[in-house]
């Protein structure tokens, strides 16, 4: 058993020949020492030999543990890099957004169809003292008047954005017989004066047809 013990420390001595080359004489000496104490004792040899594959392993695993821990830094660093992408591309349409909510507070969009918001015109075919239609007003949009408390009934017929349109269809009126036919303007559902309503409205006159 002792032989094979010795062999073994001989074998070791013999792989670290090269290790050895580099030593100095003091160290050499050491450790020929230190290979006939484990020949000696070869439990000793075989602790360390074990304590050395231990360590070996665990330094494997440390190994492996530090590839996983860079890989998964790795993958967190890609997943910030697109964050940061999806967040910047967030903050371009938020501006853009609120872009176009400065845009339309300053610039609201009338729906066409909602004859209660922004400017149009009305043509007025009479004011009556005896005659009530105010019933009539509610279901006909194109139909319609003013009630006031003491004064005559004033009546209108037809609705237009455009002011144009409404001339003629004034004219189309005074042809039929109504010549008290006149435009009426309302802002927001209120009427109004025609003059604060006109300004770019009537500055260019469509040519008719001859």
């Amino acid at each position: 058993m002792k032989k094979l013990t010795l062999l073994f420390c001989l074998a070791l001595l013999f792989a670290g020949t090269q290790s050895f080359a580099q030593l100095s004489k003091q160290e050499k000496k050491e450790w020929k020492k230190k290979a006939k104490e484990y020949a000696k004792q070869p439990a000793n040899l075989k602790q360390f030999v074990e304590d050395k594959q231990s360590a070996d392993n665990q330094v494997a695993t440390l190994n492996r543990r530090v590839t996983d821990l860079q890989k998964a830094v790795s993958d967190k660093d890609a997943r910030i890099a697109e964050l940061e992408d999806e967040l910047s591309q967030l903050r371009g349409q938020l501006t853009a957004t609120r872009a176009e909510l400065a845009q339309l507070k300053e610039n609201p969009v009338i729906n066409p169809m909602d004859f209660s918001r922004g400017v149009v015109f009305k043509v007025q075919v009479g004011a009556f003292k005896n005659k009530d239609l105010s019933k009539y007003f509610d279901n006909n949009p194109n139909f319609g008047g003013e009630v006031k408390e003491g004064e005559p009934q004033r009546i209108t017929i037809g609705i237009f954005r455009d002011y144009w349109e409404a001339d003629q269809f004034k004219k189309y009126m005074r042809e039929m017989g109504v010549k008290d036919a006149w435009i009426v303007p309302y802002k927001d559902g209120e009427r109004t004066e025609i003059k604060d309503v006109l300004e770019g409205v009537t500055a260019e006159k469509p040519k008719t047809e001859e």
